[in-house]
């Protein structure tokens, strides 16, 4: 079965995750849950979160600088520290969002493109176009998806 991402509603829809998501970097694997979250919103790939309680943090550094997002409030961004080497901004998060978001404080998503390998299910995603939206595209995600270059007025 399918989902069409344009079929996602706007403003955006928060639901549960049963599915093991992972995200791995360097040969280690710096987050794994069944308790995550997705967030589903018109035109993009589902944003996976996951709880701080299961994502190395000893990996992550807070990054420089913080956006706004009209329907969650104000993001900070993470960078990931590996055997000397630091990638800078691969994860965001949510330190107090607006109450629709409430459940996700603190969580963690993270971009694809800059990971080794993520999964949902066992099954390798695909990073959505463009490192805006930080979507991961599933077996079964159909789109076309807003991110890639020309597709800003969408």
């Amino acid at each position: 079965m399918s989902e069409s991402v344009w079929d996602y509603p706007r403003p955006p829809r928060m639901e549960p995750v049963s599915d093991r998501i992972e995200v791995v970097f360097g040969g280690r694997t710096l987050a794994r849950s069944e308790r995550g979250y997705r967030v589903l919103e018109a035109s993009h790939p589902p944003v996976y979160y996951f709880p701080p309680a299961d994502v190395d943090l000893q990996m992550l550094i807070r990054a420089a600088g913080s956006s706004w997002y009209e329907f969650k409030g104000q993001a900070i961004y993470w960078s990931v520290g590996f055997d000397g080497k630091v990638v800078e901004r691969v994860a965001w998060s949510y330190p107090n969002p607006s109450a629709p978001f409430s459940a996700i404080a603190e969580f963690l998503a993270f971009y694809a493109s800059k990971m080794e390998k993520c999964r949902v299910g066992g099954k390798s995603v695909i990073p959505q176009e463009g490192d805006f939206y930080g979507g991961w595209i599933t077996e079964g995600i159909v789109g076309p998806f807003k991110g890639r270059p020309g597709s800003e007025a969408w």
